[in-house]
């Protein structure tokens, strides 16, 4: 007895992408500049108690640097944001439709 075997599938399916869920070069930076600027302000401390800096300078000095790591945190993470949108939408596309190159499938 034979037995006969359907013919395989010959419709082209795009295989999808792969979403990148790790953070860009770029956020990575902006995150360790946030990090260096959060180390610099817990090291105000010892800035005064070495002489280097009076205690209004060192408020002025702390609240600047409290102002950059969070705005480097928030600047880092909007990176990181984007470019998972941008994978994921890449990922998402069917290979059919209008893009960089031109329109078709």
């Amino acid at each position: 007895m034979s037995r006969t075997v359907p013919p395989p599938d010959r419709t082209a399916h795009p295989i999808p992408a792969e979403i990148d869920n790790l953070p860009p070069r770029r956020s990575r930076i902006t995150g360790g500049l946030a990090v260096l600027a959060c180390a610099a302000c817990c090291a105000i401390p010892l800035l005064i108690a070495a002489g280097v800096l009076t205690g209004a300078g060192a408020a002025i000095l702390e609240k600047t640097l409290l102002a950059a790591a969070a705005g480097l945190v928030a600047l880092a993470l909007g990176m990181w944001w984007l470019h998972r949108r941008r994978s994921a939408r890449h990922a998402a596309g069917t290979g059919c439709g209008c893009g960089n190159t031109g329109c078709g499938c």
